[in-house]
């Protein structure tokens, strides 16, 4: 029984550093939750639990695992949502060429995963990054596209297939759908409401919870959804058709930098102009959130240029760490995927 105890507590340990690298890695863009799961060394331990919840087999381990693992997410994207909104609103190039990095991070552990590669590989590679190419064209990843249930909803299922497939950004999907900023400011809503904030004089209020809900929610139910049945269809997938589905990561990987051209910032709105469904007057032009202005690119400046490549390798050599740690930890878990 002590036996069994420990190995609980030593499985919630686990699962709780898990967690928080996941939760941090749905902020982020270009990081995968399931990733940092493997990194962890949780990876099919966190699959399987999943597979066991969803199908009422209530194991100790499963629901040790998992309530830890969901626990530590939530309070890493409660504290960090806000922060890394608001340095992508102000240091929108800054972020993006980070982004980059992290993003192009991701694809040696795909490639690796994906022996050996043949045409059914290069088949989904090259879907994958058609896919990622129109979006990018199609959406954009820059600014905020408004609040819009339906894309809050996907970013839900984008969060929840990131949780499951190592090397897929839930928070770079959430990008391109243009709801990334409108996402993180609900988290920050929810948490400043629980919490406030003393250096902002924002005493904690319930309301702030209540104004989040029309974001929190969809996005809630895209999770839910996303993790029985994106979860459970991906496992079919990587079961039946391992290379070609590896072959479509693959290309969304490499697709995923197109949307991401670091060299844009807010550009203040002028009066006349409509932001949303407001018409920006005199009076109201003050009223407008910095993350509704429109986005817009620039020429960079030698510095800026220079500065963008270096957080470019930055980025890659992030995530090419954490990869080099899921190998050492997760070895065997690389194997069962």
């Amino acid at each position: 029984m002590q036996e069994n105890q420990s190995a609980l507590i030593a499985l919630a340990v686990r699962g709780a550093l898990g967690g928080i690298l996941m939760g941090l890695a749905n902020l982020v863009p270009g990081i995968s939750g399931g990733t940092m799961l493997l990194a962890a060394g949780v990876y099919p331990l966190f699959i399987g639990a999943v597979a066991d919840v969803s199908t009422l087999k209530l194991k100790p381990s499963s629901l040790v695992l998992l309530g830890s693992v969901v626990l530590a997410a939530v309070l890493a994207i409660l504290l960090g949502a806000g922060p890394i909104k608001d340095s992508v609103v102000h240091h929108r190039w800054i972020m993006y060429s980070l982004f980059i990095g992290l993003t192009l991070g991701g694809a040696p552990l795909v490639w690796r995963l994906s022996q050996p590669r043949g045409k059914p590989f290069w088949a989904g590679a090259l879907g994958g990054f058609a896919v990622m190419v129109i979006m990018a064209f199609g959406l954009g990843a820059g600014g905020s596209a408004g609040v819009n249930y339906f894309l809050l909803f996907m970013a839900g299922l984008a969060g929840a297939a990131s949780m499951i497939l190592p090397g897929v950004s839930g928070g770079y999907l959430v990008l391109l759908l243009g709801q990334y900023e409108t996402l993180l400011g609900g988290i920050d809503k929810v948490k400043l409401g629980l919490l406030g904030d003393s250096a902002k004089n924002i005493e904690p209020d319930f309301d702030l919870i209540l104004e989040a809900l029309h974001v929190v929610i969809p996005v809630g139910i895209g999770v839910l959804i996303g993790v029985v049945g994106v979860s459970n269809l991906l496992k079919w997938l990587l079961a039946k058709h391992k290379i070609g589905t590896l072959g479509v990561l693959f290309g969304l990987l490499l697709g995923a930098v197109v949307g991401l051209w670091p060299f844009q910032q807010g550009r203040e709105p002028a009066v006349g102009e409509t932001i949303g469904a407001i018409v920006v007057t005199d009076q109201n032009k003050a009223d407008i959130d910095p993350e509704d202005w429109p986005v817009v690119t620039f020429s960079p400046a030698p510095v800026q240029i220079a500065g963008a490549v270096g957080l470019l390798v930055l980025g890659l050599g992030i995530t090419l760490a954490v990869d080099r740690l899921g190998e050492k930890l997760g070895g065997e878990d690389e194997a069962q995927i």
